[in-house]
């Protein structure tokens, strides 16, 4: 991991966003960006719409985790294709702490992750193609903490999900610390802090602390589907039956281990990502009044 001061990263950020429109432009694919108002600028994100649907469809919000950004994600597994195809819109959004967000306006993370996924979905229930009643929101890795706390305190979202269950992150970090010391990947500990805002490790240590879902779990009165790999070696499978069992409002909560049968089955399922991709997409058309398929 390069330290993110490093100018060759700057300019190779930049060059990646151009090939990724470009790329898109190419073949045709029918995607748009959308920049959603936020702290004086704005939120990007990349959207698809659903197709065969006439008139206002579901949509599908997919955050980021700690260091991934929405081109990686968008192209992870055929992901917005499985949407489409189902009849779920979706996008793929650089939430703070990640992608341009925080590469180009500082944005960092928050804890309170409903401090922009509100001003979110103001955003997307102006939006004519997009049904105001039918938004859900799914989280990849810690995504797997953004997406429930969102969704336990902006109660417009429709649905949540987690791929890959990150109930405690601070509790992960303290055990990172704990075995690989101050220097695991190199610059892990400059880029955590550089994606949170803290100026130093006491800093960031307090405010990891905050960064769990006890307590949250059971404010969230919405469809949840929990999903875990079952070799995952980053976030311990534990994690997906502690945000699971802590759902006790939801009116319909699931939770789906990946095993090796059907793959999926490390972190964030980045091993066979169509395939739980497509189990995803299945459970959630169930619920947003799309197709399976």
């Amino acid at each position: 991991m390069q330290a993110h001061g490093y100018a060759p990263r700057k300019a190779l950020y930049a060059k990646f966003l151009k090939t990724f429109t470009e790329g898109a432009r190419l073949s045709g694919e029918p995607l748009q960006r959308m920049e959603i108002p936020y702290a004086g600028a704005h939120l990007a994100g990349v959207f698809t719409p659903a197709e065969g649907v006439q008139g206002a469809a579901p949509c599908l919000v997919i955050i980021n985790g700690l260091d991934s950004t929405k081109e990686m994600v968008y192209r992870a597994g055929l992901f917005p294709q499985l949407l489409a195809k189902r009849g779920i819109s979706s996008l793929f959004l650089d939430q703070p702490g990640t992608g341009e967000a925080l590469r180009l306006h500082g944005m960092t993370a928050v804890a309170n992750t409903e401090a922009w996924a509100s001003k979110v979905m103001d955003y997307l229930q102006t939006r004519p193609e997009i049904d105001p009643a039918r938004i859900g929101l799914l989280g990849v890795s810690l995504g797997g903490y953004y997406c429930p706390r969102a969704v336990a305190f902006e109660p417009r979202f429709a649905l949540g999900v987690v791929w890959g269950a990150n109930h405690d992150w601070g509790e992960m970090q303290k055990r990172r610390l704990a075995r690989e010391g101050e220097r695991p990947v190199p610059h892990y500990w400059e880029h955590v802090r550089w994606v949170w805002g803290a100026s130093d490790m006491d800093e960031f240590m307090a405010i990891a602390q905050q960064v769990h879902l006890n307590g949250v779990m059971a404010r969230i009165k919405v469809p949840f589907l929990v999903t875990h790999g079952e070799a995952d070696r980053q976030i311990p499978l534990e994690y997906a039956h502690q945000s699971f069992d802590q759902l006790t409002a939801s009116p319909d909560r699931a939770l789906k281990i990946f095993t090796p049968r059907e793959g999926g089955i490390h972190h964030s399922s980045l091993d066979n990502t169509a395939n739980a991709g497509a189990w995803i997409a299945d459970w959630v058309a169930q619920r947003l009044g799309g197709r399976v398929a």
